[in-house]
């Protein structure tokens, strides 16, 4: 199957995307500044997330006034510098990667430049079920508004259990990759770990009776689910 989605700043992007992502799509300096950055120089560049999906998420976060999010999957920062600049100035953001290298490398020189904005957010560096289950044994189940969920695939299963519990009511998670280029809708690629269990992740939440949820075609992929 071919792919029949893709981030805006993939060369292989449909036309209606990115006609789409130009009426979505709105960047602060920083974030222009972080994404050629990341494209030209990082490892694995394409793992950054898609502005119109990180465009998306602000939008939600500043609709519901919302001052504290998850950020499960770090890679160099886009997506924490949009729920920081998203969020209020007393407003935090939990950044979570199994290793921050590329954050430290590739983001922080470019955020630092915002104090202001860099001091939201918090890094947290390990296994991200190890450090949400940390959180929900600190207490912490109902005082988040927002989550984001962009790391290893395999446990996206996991990550939304641990988001769900940590959301509050009204909260709203957002799961990227949800279509994988389309692959999730194909039986046999659903063989492949990665894929099934996105596939998985995307059964799991269209029958979960604590949340309401869509599935969209945005970027690669994105499943929203709002806390009941």
């Amino acid at each position: 199957m071919s792919s029949v989605v893709a981030k805006s700043y993939n060369s292989r992007a449909d036309p209606v995307v990115a006609y789409c992502s130009e009426h979505t799509t709105v960047q602060t300096p920083l974030q222009v500044e972080l994404q050629k950055e990341t494209l030209a120089n990082a490892p694995h560049s394409m793992m950054l997330g898609a502005p119109e999906v990180l465009t998306f998420g602000q939008n939600f976060i500043k609709a519901f006034g919302g001052k504290r999010a998850l950020d499960v999957g770090t890679f160099t920062g886009a997506s924490a510098l949009a729920w920081a600049l998203a969020v209020p100035e007393d407003g935090e953001v939990f950044t979570f990667d199994i290793d921050h290298t590329n954050y430290n490398k590739f983001g922080v020189p470019i955020l630092s430049k915002d104090q202001k904005t860099f001091k939201k957010i918090k890094t947290v560096e390990g296994p991200a079920v190890d450090s949400l289950n940390k959180l929900i044994a600190d207490g912490q189940s109902g005082t988040f508004d927002f989550a984001f969920i962009d790391a290893d695939k395999t446990s996206y299963p996991a990550y939304y259990e641990k988001c769900v519990t940590l959301l509050r009511k009204g909260g709203v998670i957002l799961v990227d990759n949800s279509l994988r280029g389309g692959k999730v809708a194909d039986e046999k690629q659903r063989e492949d770990p990665q894929n099934g269990a996105i596939h998985a992740t995307n059964d799991i939440i269209y029958k979960d009776d604590r949340t309401y949820s869509a599935l969209l075609n945005l970027g690669d992929g994105t499943h929203v689910a709002f806390k009941k």
